[in-house]
């Protein structure tokens, strides 16, 4: 016996290579299509149409088949509501709970599609058939929320879904839109290009992310930096206090020895111990990296040790003078760590989620593990940039998903200036 259904595929599929993945999956998973309709976009505005049967020998290949073209766009044709189900408990999901995508999200409530609000990977997706009622309860969804009393939906991730929420099952009735390829171009953003080469004119790439950057603050848009020590350790740390004191940067996500090493070369002039100018050692250096941290517990935390004068130049003292909105994620190998470090992980998560959603551009700076905490809760539709000397964390960054991202392979220390100077100098 053959089970099938139709779908449909709408939008720009043939640009984006939407067509071509949604047939190749079906195929690959054991079974057929047939195209009953095929409308052609023939210009740079129009959109393309396809309407399709797929069919499959058993009820779970097909379903199998079915989650992979959902997951490129595609949507049943004559689709049900969105199935919801209460949790039993706190932080317990129905079973066959939906799983989010990066991707902009739609769910059909009531007769309406409605768009999931704050859009990450790895989440259940729950909606509120009347905000109003229940605005203030706590939940973190209740920024966003209006006072219509209009059904809302929006993401939470496990740890954070409370008993009585209703929460997507399945697939039914919910609709992702993968970003498309623009059909005028995209400059160093473009669409999907993810390819990492150490060969590429770094200038003229760190230029278009320079020109991005402006366009960005131009616009009222936000800028989020993602830094390792290994910036403070280049001789990178000064012109990315630049940026910050120039204005370019409006939330950093570090962690622990990112902080750490910066307020060390304010206070001690070394990083890990070492003059980054001389790259001399001085006697004791060693020692400097948990002196600061002794120095910033005493004054009671970075805020204060800026206003003490115990700290008088850098990245953190740039933030603190700036109001920049700074997360330092601590984590078990940690020395100290300094005050203003989250050490509980879930608390850390959710702040660094709060910054992701807020930014329009994500320039990630030689950190793998602090950067794919950051993508895991960015849209799909977040401007990334990517730079590390080692060409595998650059892949591994940008496999997180973003439809417009850079990666660049290169010295963080040469990558750093060069930005600040397109971005600040006479000639930008």
């Amino acid at each position: 016996m053959t089970h099938s259904r139709t779908v449909e595929l709408e939008g720009h599929i043939i640009d984006s290579g939407t067509m071509q993945r949604c047939f190749g999956a079906v195929m690959d998973l054991g079974g057929s299509f047939d195209v009953e309709r095929f409308d052609v976009g023939k210009h740079e505005t129009e959109e393309s149409y396809c309407r399709l049967t797929v069919s499959a020998d058993d009820p779970e290949t097909l379903r199998d088949i079915l989650h992979e073209l959902h997951q490129n766009g595609a949507v049943l044709e004559d689709p049900s509501e969105v199935d919801l189900v209460a949790a039993p408990a706190d932080r317990v999901v129905p079973p066959d709970f939906y799983s989010t995508t990066n991707h902009p999200t739609e769910v059909l409530y009531d007769g309406e599609w409605i768009a999931v609000e704050r859009i990450e990977m790895d989440c259940a997706l729950v909606v509120d058939p009347d905000p109003a009622a229940d605005a203030g309860e706590g939940n973190r969804a209740d920024a966003s929320r209006g006072e219509d009393g209009s059904p809302r939906a929006y993401t939470k991730t496990l740890n954070a879904v409370e008993e009585g929420d209703l929460v997507a099952t399945d697939q039914s009735g919910i609709r992702v839109n993968p970003p498309e390829r623009p059909r005028s171009g995209g400059g160093a953003f473009g669409f999907m290009q993810g390819g990492v080469s150490a060969e590429r004119p770094s200038e003229s790439t760190i230029r278009e992310v320079a020109e991005e950057l402006r366009a960005v603050k131009d616009e009222g848009g936000n800028v989020m930096v993602v830094a390792g020590p290994a910036v403070i350790h280049s001789g990178a740390g000064d012109a990315l206090a630049d940026l910050v004191a120039a204005g370019y940067v409006d939330a950093l996500s570090a962690g622990n020895g990112f902080a750490t090493h910066d307020l060390e070369r304010s206070i001690y002039g070394t990083s890990l111990g070492m003059n980054v100018e001389t790259l001399e050692h001085p006697r004791k250096g060693h020692k400097h990296h948990i002196w600061t941290i002794s120095e910033i517990i005493r004054a009671g935390g970075i805020e204060a040790a800026v206003e003490d004068g115990v700290v008088t130049e850098g990245v953190m003292y740039e933030c603190v003078r700036n109001d920049v909105d700074t997360v330092l994620a601590g984590s078990i190998r940690d020395d100290g760590p300094l005050p203003d470090t989250i050490t509980d992980a879930v608390e850390a998560q959710d702040a660094i989620r709060e910054q992701a959603h807020e930014a329009d551009i994500v320039i990630m700076l030689a950190t793998l593990l602090h950067s794919v905490a950051v993508g895991n809760c960015l849209p799909s539709t977040t401007k990334t940039v990517c730079v590390d000397i080692n060409p595998a964390t650059v892949t591994q960054l940008l496999d997180r998903g973003s439809a417009q991202a850079i990666g660049m392979v290169t010295d963080i220390g040469t990558f750093v200036p060069t930005l600040a100077e397109f971005v600040l100098g006479d000639d930008a």
